[in-house]
Formats: C-alpha cells, sequence, structure tokens
C-alpha cells in the first residue's frame, strides 16, 4: 500500500519542521508549504490524501484554501483539518461550514493532531487503497464496482454507487443536497437540487432487501446520511 499524502499548510517555520517530522515518522508522505496559492496549486497537480491547513497562511487565506479545495471536484473529499490560533465559537463555525472536517486550536498537542489525522484516515483508507469500505451490513468494492448487504448483491446505477461510495466514506455525517451535488456531480454541473432527491430514493430502492432497515436517514432541513444498521 503506498504512503497517505499530507498536504501540511503552515506558515510558522518551527512548527512545520515539526509536523513534518512527525507526520513523515508515521509514515506519511509529506508536502510542506506557508503559503495557500502554493497549497492550491500542489493540491491541483496531487490530490493529496488529506490537508492539514492553518488559517492564517501567507496569500489566499486558509479558509478560502478550504473553500476552493471544497469547490474542485478532485478535491471535494479530501478531509480538511484547520489549525488556528482564534477560539472564538463563531470562527469554529465557519471553518467547519466552510467544509473543514476537524478543527484545532492553537497551541495544541503534536500527539492529538497526529491521533486526529490518524482516526480520520482509518475512516477513508479503505476506499483511497481500491479496497472495500464496510458501514454497517454494507459493502462495497470500488474495484469490481460491486455493492453487497448482508451477502446479498444489490444492484445501483452508476449515479447511485457514486452517491453511496460518497456516504459509506463519510458514515454518519450529514449532508446537504447541495454538498452531495458538489461532490458527485461536480461544481459545474447543472443539475437542480431536487434531482439529488430522485437519487437519493433510487439509491434507497436500490439497497432496500427484505427484512433489513432503511440506512439513509433523512434530516429535516438539513440533507442525508447515511448510518450504520
Amino acid at each position: 500500500m503506498s504512503k497517505p499524502r499530507l498536504l501540511l499548510v503552515e506558515d510558522d517555520p518551527a512548527l512545520a519542521e515539526l509536523l513534518e517530522f512527525r507526520f513523515t515518522a508515521e509514515g506519511y508522505a509529506v508536502s510542506v508549504t506557508p503559503d495557500g496559492d502554493e497549497a492550491l496549486l500542489l493540491a491541483q497537480e496531487e490530490a493529496p490524501d488529506l490537508v492539514v491547513l492553518d488559517w492564517m497562511v501567507e496569500g489566499t487565506s486558509g479558509i478560502e484554501v478550504c473553500r476552493r479545495l471544497r469547490r474542485d471536484k478532485a478535491t471535494a473529499h479530501v478531509p480538511i483539518i484547520m489549525l488556528t490560533a482564534r477560539g472564538a465559537e463563531d470562527d469554529k463555525i465557519r471553518g467547519l461550514e466552510t467544509g473543514a472536517d476537524d478543527y484545532l486550536t492553537k497551541p495544541f498537542s503534536p500527539r492529538e493532531l497526529i491521533a486526529r489525522v490518524g482516526a480520520i484516515m482509518r475512516r477513508i483508507r479503505p476506499a483511497l487503497a481500491g479496497e472495500t469500505i464496510s458501514v454497517g451490513d454494507l459493502s462495497l468494492d470500488a474495484t469490481a464496482h460491486k455493492v453487497t448487504r448482508r451477502g446479498q448483491v444489490v444492484q445501483l446505477g452508476p449515479t447511485e454507487f457514486r452517491l453511496l461510495k460518497f456516504f459509506m466514506e463519510h458514515p454518519g455525517r450529514v449532508f446537504s443536497r447541495g454538498q452531495l451535488l458538489d461532490a458527485v456531480w461536480g461544481t459545474e454541473s447543472e443539475i437542480e437540487l431536487r434531482t439529488v432527491d430522485v437519487h437519493i430514493r433510487r439509491l434507497r430502492k436500490g439497497i432496500e432487501i427484505d427484512g433489513a432497515p432503511d440506512p439513509v436517514r433523512t434530516v429535516r432541513s438539513a440533507g442525508y446520511a447515511l448510518e450504520a444498521v
């Protein structure tokens, strides 16, 4: 298995050097930059498996880097952990709403950051490695393009397969229709939001088997999530 690629965007030289050393020792292939504009170029050249992103960096701000990574289809699914000296609740919420998956306020323990990164990588690495992803009684083999539920093969169309794969890479997380549209269809898609509902219904029907509960949860005024059942 290849080393997971980590993009570290941090303009404090001492902290960047420390984190690069620690993550390299943990088996990551680390790219480091203090500049938001260069971070976007590096991510465009080769999408990382995870981004550790400081809020206040040179060039384009960390919050804007996060926003642009989420808009780009190639990096829309990449987990982002934001680092910042900002501790206000509003700033944390803004970072998470922009698309960050986690948030760590300085000063922090490098061990805690490594643990958080490791937890995210354990969740997503099966998908990145082309192996089987399992959530509850659902299993998805991305290489064979096959989905099974309780051992039974279920048939899904290509869009429903991509939708399920995205959900299974982020189990339990609620996504709005707009977020699903961007992630599964791409930001340049002209598909309307209500089309997402149609494909959710098709996905539900496709993975439905006798005696098994519906793992797709509808969250009123928020969107959808996939739960382990």
